[in-house]
């Protein structure tokens, strides 16, 4: 149940936790675009549940080339046994179970006697807190399955304003070769984020969506610019680029609870969960990782 308590949950159960989680991955997750702009978790999974079950499609859009209309198509000789729409295909989506890659667990105690708050309160607090604490395990994990599942990578030679348009340049010609549908979304270092911002043709006079006063920029040739901490990178890299949406990351709460102990005046806070992350094998070709020359010229 809820209290008054900022509208957190003062009991710890897997549902509230399952849905603290994904509140706190919406704001918080950085890669949040990467995976479908959201974490799927399920509630109450049992101890030797090994897979989280997802609907997938690979199969790829066929477009006809034009709406057929010969006499003898649907029509004449062709009646009942022809379309003028072209060859139909089938649409099926496959349940994929995908194992989970890594576990996720907290264990702590509250005593009635030493907590110095409302106890319910206190239960409420640290749910947040550790909602908070696993959605940045999450996002580190992600960071680390985006590079390793980059079908490519470029390189930026430096940060000079003539390199970083280049490397744009090159990236924005990758995904248009690769008739990639779907909003393009660059994760970037600070380093690279000022680097854009501060970039000759994100001037006001080319009505660019360059702030330079807040220091902000929402696109730059075509791509959804979002500036990302230097740890969420793998060493060597400066950015990610993709298409949104392209990947899952999930989540299975084995539980999430406070149980009565004989030790002391009060209740153990304990949870455990195992989590992973999931891309089809034809989406990785959307996935490009950028590495920064950093030899220098001799």
């Amino acid at each position: 149940m809820a209290g008054e308590n900022n509208n957190l949950a003062v009991r710890s159960y897997q549902k509230q936790f399952k849905e603290l989680l994904q509140a706190v991955y919406q704001k918080q997750a950085y890669f949040s675009e990467f995976f479908g702009g959201g974490i799927e978790a399920l509630d109450g999974v049992t101890h030797n549940k090994t897979a989280f079950s997802i609907k997938t499609s690979d199969i790829p859009v066929v477009i006809g080339t034009e709406y057929n209309k010969d006499p003898n198509v649907a029509f004449g000789t062709g009646t009942a046994n022809s379309t003028r729409f072209g060859p139909r295909t089938e649409i099926i989506y496959t349940d994929t179970d995908v194992p989970y890659d890594w576990e996720w667990a907290f264990h702590e105690g509250i005593d009635r006697h030493t907590v110095n708050n409302n106890f319910d309160a206190t239960v409420a607090d640290r749910s947040e807190l550790h909602a908070q604490a696993k959605v940045q395990m999450f996002d580190n994990k992600g960071g680390a399955f985006i590079s390793a599942n980059a079908d490519r990578t470029e390189t930026l030679a430096d940060l000079s304003s003539a390199a970083v348009l280049k490397l744009f340049n090159d990236l924005s010609n990758a995904y248009v070769n690769m008739e990639a549908v779907g909003q393009k979304v660059a994760w970037v270092k600070p380093e690279l984020y000022n680097a854009i911002v501060d970039h000759p043709i994100t001037t006001s006079a080319k009505h660019s969506g360059a702030n330079i006063d807040a220091n902000n920029i929402i696109t730059f040739k075509g791509f959804r610019i979002k500036e990302v901490p230097d740890a969420k990178f793998q060493e060597g890299e400066v950015a990610y680029t993709s298409i949104a949406g392209v990947g899952k990351q999930f989540t299975g709460i084995n539980t999430a609870r406070t149980i009565p102990s004989e030790d002391f005046d009060g209740v153990a806070f304990q949870g455990a969960g195992k989590a992973g992350e999931f891309i089809l094998p034809a989406n990785k070709k959307a996935v490009i990782k950028v590495v920064l020359n950093d030899t220098p010229e001799g």
